[in-house]
C-alpha cells in the first residue's frame, strides 16, 4: 500500500501541471461557458469548462500508476465517476436535458451496485426473522440510488461561484481521508488522499487565477465521487448505530444548499433546474457579506459541520445521534430563515 501523504502530493503536483493544457483543450474542443446563455452566467468572458477533463485526467492517470495501491471497490468507483465525467463533459457541450443526466447517473451508480458497492444499512438495522432480506436488499439499493444520484446534483447545483465546489470537495475528502485511516480502510484514504491533491488543484486554477470553470463534468464527477466515498466507509471499529451519520455530515452543506434551493423554486412555482441566484452564497451576499467571503464563510460550515461530525465518532451511538438530530433542527431552523431572506434575483 503506497503512502497517502506522497499520493496527495503526486496528485496536486499534476493537477496543477495539467491545468492550462486541459484549459486549452476545452477551449480547443468548444466547450465553453458564454456570458449571458443564462440569467445567472453574468461572468466578463467566455471560459472553458476544463475542470472536469482535468480532474479526470489526472485521476486516470493515478489510477493506471498506482494500480497496485487499489482495492477492486476503487477500481469499480473510477469506473463509475467515468461515466458520470462522460455525461458531464457532454452537457457541458451540448447542454443535455434532464433525463439524459438522470439516465447517466443511473448508469454509474448501477455499475457500483452490481459489482457491491452499495449502503447496506437496513439489512444490519431490519431482523431477517421479521422482514424479508430481499426486501432489505431492495431498500437498500433504492437508498443507494439516492444516495449517489442526490449527493451528485447536490455538488453540481451548488456550483454557484468560483471555488465553492473545489473548496468543498478539499474539505470532505480530507475530512474522509482521516475518517479512513482511522478505520483501517487502506484502500479508501489512498484515494480520499488523492482527491484531496486534486481538488486543491482544481481550487487553485478555479478561484485563484480563475482559468477554468468546473462545468458538470467537474462538480458532478466530484459529488459522485465523495458519495461513494461516504458509501464505502465503513468504521468496524466504531458503533454502527451512529457512524452512518459522519457521510451525512460531512457532505451536510450541499444537501443543505439543494433543499434551501430546493425549497425556495418551489414555493414559487419555479422548475428546480432553473438557473437561479438563490443558492446560500448568494443569500450570505445579501446579508451584506462580500462575494470571497460569502464563499469562505460556506466553506466554513462544512469545516465545523465536517469536525463535529468526527468528534461524534468518539461517543456513544446515543449522544452521536442526539447531537446529530440537534444539527439537523438546527440546520432546518437556519434554512428557514435563510430563505425568508431575498435572493439575488428577487431584487
Amino acid at each position: 500500500m503506497g503512502n497517502p501523504i506522497l499520493f496527495g502530493i503526486i496528485s496536486l503536483t499534476l493537477t496543477l501541471a495539467l491545468g492550462i493544457p486541459a484549459s486549452a483543450f476545452a477551449e480547443r474542443l468548444g466547450i465553453m461557458d458564454v456570458p449571458g446563455s443564462a440569467p445567472h452566467k453574468q461572468h466578463a468572458r467566455p471560459t472553458p469548462l476544463a475542470g472536469g477533463i482535468l480532474l479526470s485526467a489526472a485521476l486516470l492517470i493515478l489510477v493506471a500508476t498506482y494500480r497496485s495501491s487499489l482495492n477492486t471497490d476503487m477500481l469499480v468507483v473510477t469506473l463509475g465517476a467515468g461515466v458520470i465525467f462522460l455525461f458531464g463533459l457532454w452537457d457541458d457541450y451540448k447542454g443535455l436535458s434532464a433525463g439524459p443526466k438522470f439516465a447517466g447517473q443511473l448508469i454509474a451508480s448501477a455499475i457500483l451496485i452490481g459489482f457491491g458497492v452499495q449502503v447496506r444499512f437496513m439489512t444490519v438495522i431490519l431482523d431477517p426473522g421479521v422482514v424479508h432480506p430481499l426486501f432489505s436488499q431492495a431498500l437498500n439499493i433504492a437508498l443507494t440510488l439516492f444516495w449517489l444520484v442526490g449527493i451528485t446534483n447536490a455538488m453540481n447545483l451548488i456550483d454557484s461561484m468560483d471555488g465553492i465546489v473545489a473548496g468543498l470537495g478539499v474539505i470532505a475528502s480530507a475530512f474522509f481521508w482521516g475518517a479512513a485511516s482511522l478505520a483501517d480502510q487502506h484502500a479508501l484514504a489512498f484515494v480520499a488522499a488523492g482527491l484531496l491533491g486534486i481538488c486543491i488543484g482544481l481550487y487553485f486554477w478555479n478561484a485563484v487565477v480563475v482559468r477554468f470553470f468546473l462545468g458538470d463534468s467537474g462538480a458532478q464527477t466530484i459529488g459522485f465521487l465523495l458519495a461513494s466515498f461516504g458509501i464505502l466507509y465503513n468504521p468496524l471499529n466504531r458503533a454502527p448505530e451512529s457512524s452512518w451519520i459522519v457521510p451525512i455530515m460531512l457532505l451536510s452543506v450541499p444537501i443543505f444548499d439543494t433543499s434551501l434551493v430546493v425549497l425556495s423554486r418551489f414555493r414559487r412555482n419555479l422548475s428546480i433546474g432553473t438557473g437561479r441566484r438563490d443558492h446560500t452564497f448568494h443569500r450570505f451576499i445579501m446579508l451584506g457579506i462580500q462575494p470571497r467571503s460569502a464563499v469562505l464563510a460556506v466553506h466554513l460550515m462544512a469545516i465545523i459541520i465536517g469536525g463535529l461530525a468526527f468528534f461524534t465518532l468518539y461517543l456513544s451511538p446515543s449522544v452521536a445521534l442526539a447531537i446529530f438530530t440537534v444539527a439537523i433542527i438546527g440546520g432546518i431552523a437556519f434554512l428557514l430563515w435563510l430563505e425568508r431572506k431575498p435572493s439575488l434575483d428577487d431584487e
